[in-house]
């Protein structure tokens, strides 16, 4: 990064239907605050937002794509993970 480059910030909007909060995008500031705001302003112009949060970049780690076969492949011997296994009342909402 450049010295006189501000970080870079991922932005995660939770919308007024949503329940999780989904990836909006980056955008570059000097702090988290500035960040939030900047967020709320880029991408929440239509009030549709209703909690935004905000991690700077580098603080993101992620698997790598090639890596998926091996990484996700012992997940698939433990039947009890899949929610197929379970009977949900109908009652329950979100799931």
């Amino acid at each position: 990064m450049a010295e006189n480059q501000w970080p870079l910030w991922e932005v995660f909007i939770r919308s007024k239907q949503g329940l999780d909060h989904k990836h909006a995008g980056s955008l570059h500031a000097a702090d988290a605050q500035m960040a939030i705001e900047n967020a709320r302003d880029v991408y929440t112009r239509r009030m549709e937002g209703v909690s935004i949060w905000v991690v700077e970049s580098k603080y993101v780690h992620a698997s790598s794509p090639d890596d998926a076969t091996s990484f996700y492949e012992p997940a698939n011997d433990k039947v009890y993970r899949h929610p197929t296994f379970y009977d949900l009342p109908d009652e329950l909402k979100h799931m």
